[in-house]
């Protein structure tokens, strides 16, 4: 066979987790490092989850066919990066994508990007937007890295240096509202909004009204989330025989029916349809950008990460 040939039609699939330098693990939960080459054309649902999208991509850029916000147009981003959502992104992939997502919760903002969460809610922005020369800068030492493991030290030398600007800065989160989140992930999205304000010391009202501007999203939405995206990835680990009923019972839906519903209002399909389109990915260990997929893998290190937000 030419050559040419076998290289146009080889398959390329990997996916590395890894986790960020100690200063930023309270800040960032996970990198996902993934490159795809030979795949079928197909479409991607971007989740909604409980952290910030920030994708630096590598041999190619990502094309966003719908935002969650479907007033903004589609394009093509080197360097992309978008708040808490509640509807889905619609990603193209061409039999091809590569970059790394940066798992950056939402208590991570104002240190790490120099604005609150709530200044990206629902939306989708090209980072140098956002963050300056310093996104594309960042991407292009990432590109220029041979390895995942120096692709990680590049985003690690990148991060901590915003992460030092801002100590020097003296940026200070309001400690309501981080524990605030602390307990709606403590809870896996189940508190009640009247309780959480009641921990914290504040009303409800203030609290909504905080807690918008510092994550973007209401408490009850960013509970509504949180609930999603632990059943959405308890749902990817049971993918060869999944019980929807005893799904919905461990996470707190009131019945199957409730978590169709839930899971259509988020995802914009019904759990079967998520797990059709995404079967072949789940059963890689693949995350693809904008909604990653648990590595079983990287579990225990992931967990260990996640364990920092709550």
């Amino acid at each position: 066979m030419d050559a040419g040939v076998a290289d146009a039609t080889a398959v390329l699939d990997e996916a590395v987790r890894g986790v960020p330098a100690p200063p930023l693990r309270g800040l960032v939960a996970w990198y996902s490092g993934y490159r795809q080459r030979g795949v079928e054309r197909r479409r991607h649902r971007g989740l909604p989850s409980p952290y910030l999208t920030l994708i630096l991509t590598l041999d190619e850029p990502l094309s966003i066919a719908a935002h969650p916000d479907l007033r903004d147009p589609p394009g093509d981003y080197l360097v992309l990066l978008g708040g808490l959502h509640t509807a889905p992104a619609l990603i193209e992939v061409p039999g091809r994508q590569s970059g790394v997502q940066v798992a950056l919760g939402p208590l991570g903002a104002r240190a790490l990007l120099g604005l609150p969460a709530g200044g990206l809610a629902g939306i989708d922005v090209h980072a140098e937007d956002v963050l300056g020369a310093g996104a594309r800068y960042a991407q292009e030492r990432l590109r220029q890295a041979v390895d995942w493991p120096g692709r990680f030290a590049v985003l690690d030398a990148w991060l901590l240096g915003r992460l030092r600007d801002a100590d020097l800065r003296g940026v200070r989160l309001p400690a309501e509202v981080a524990e605030a989140w602390r307990l709606l992930r403590a809870s896996g999205g189940r508190a009640r909004v009247a309780a959480v304000a009641g921990e914290v010391g504040w009303s409800e009202r203030h609290l909504r009204n905080r807690f918008v501007a510092e994550v973007g999203l209401t408490p009850k939405a960013a509970a509504r989330v949180i609930r999603f995206d632990l059943a959405r990835r308890r749902l990817a680990q049971r993918a060869t025989a999944p019980d929807l009923a005893g799904l919905a019972a461990d996470h707190g839906y009131a019945d199957q029916s409730h978590l169709d519903r839930e899971f259509t209002a988020l995802a914009g399909c019904a759990p079967t349809a998520w797990l059709a389109e995404e079967f072949r990915n789940i059963q890689a260990g693949h995350h693809p950008p904008g909604g990653g997929l648990r590595q079983q893998s990287a579990q225990s290190s992931q967990s260990e990460s996640e364990e920092q937000f709550r």
